[in-house]
């Protein structure tokens, strides 16, 4: 059998064009120019979230209350009289950490629906305080306030935009934030905020949380590495091998990497990029959706084999 290369060339070219129309179809066909101007800003606005170091902030009164008491429901009145606020015992997690639902944000009509779950992590007392605990209660509480106060403002957010564009009837509009343990160990807490707004066309976006529970801190992606190591190239350079494997294996597969528009295509993860460690300890890559991918990919992860940064973790 003879293989015809300029056929196959020809089936390329054919492939990488519809892709590039599917790319404009996801982020232009289906949205007017305002609802695609708000979905651009919801994207950085996510992007900066996920990518800048909060600064300490202590929780309102109600938000302390619900992180120290369970079982009690609280119904706080807002003007659309659709907000209840709920505390749910979940089991303990981690011995330490656990997680109540604080916020229960629903509504529903014809052309609006908003289903808002906000978590809240608890920290327990710890069974025994000595001296080699190095202030970890205290740590643990100081991290989960600035982990709260953070999800409470994201939720706070999304709220006030949903109710102001229902009052501006601005059309269709659906918004969901749930929540989820990724992982519950004796060395770490991982919580997930999954996040999701439509508005013509859908748009989904994730927060991960990640608390080790012998310091008490909540990491960031340099405190997985002895210091000076260089951890970004190889996890990046994986990435790229994990793409590439993809793509060839499924055509429906497409990640920018060779896109004619080069600003689109992935080079590098930053020290501030999305991640979280799974059961197994791999760190796992997280990118929003349309942030390394056409937006029909949805979000994608990427878990880092552990020898590919044998050496360099702690």
């Amino acid at each position: 059998m003879i293989y015809n290369f300029s056929e196959r060339k020809e089936d390329n070219s054919r492939l990488e064009k519809g892709l590039r129309e599917l790319k404009e179809e996801y982020l232009h066909k289906h949205m007017s120019d305002e609802q695609l101007a708000q979905l651009q800003k919801k994207m950085k606005s996510a992007q900066r979230m996920n990518r800048r170091e909060r600064g300490r902030r202590r929780m309102t009164g109600i938000i302390a209350a619900a992180a120290v008491m369970a079982g009690v429901f609280m119904i706080l009145p807002n003007t659309s009289a659709s907000v209840a606020y709920a505390m749910e015992q979940i089991p303990l997690l981690g011995r330490m950490v656990e997680v109540v639902t604080f916020r229960d944000y629903t509504y529903e009509s014809d052309r609006n629906m908003a289903n808002i779950k906000a978590p809240v992590i608890k920290v327990s007392q710890l069974a025994q305080s000595t001296p080699q605990d190095n202030g970890l209660q205290e740590k643990l509480e100081d991290t989960a306030e600035d982990i709260n106060a953070e999800i409470q403002e994201i939720t706070d957010g999304l709220i006030r935009e949903f109710e102001k564009n229902l009052q501006e009837d601005m059309g269709y509009q659906d918004i969901v934030v749930d929540s989820e343990v990724l992982a519950s160990t004796q060395d770490y807490y991982v919580l997930k905020l999954n996040c999701y707004q439509g508005a013509g066309s859908g748009y989904q976006w994730n927060y991960y949380y990640t608390i080790d529970l012998h310091t008490g801190e909540r990491l960031k992606l340099k405190d997985l590495f002895v210091e000076g190591a260089d951890y970004i190239t190889p996890i990046s350079e994986n990435i790229k091998s994990q793409m590439e494997e993809q793509m060839q294996a499924d055509e429906q597969v497409y990640y920018w990497l060779h896109d004619e528009i080069g600003e689109w295509n992935f080079d590098s993860i930053t020290e501030d990029t999305s991640f979280y460690l799974n059961e197994a300890g791999n760190i796992v890559i997280g990118f929003d959706e349309g942030e390394v991918a056409p937006m029909y990919m949805g979000t994608v992860e990427f878990e880092i084999p552990s020898e590919v940064l044998s050496g360099i973790r702690k």
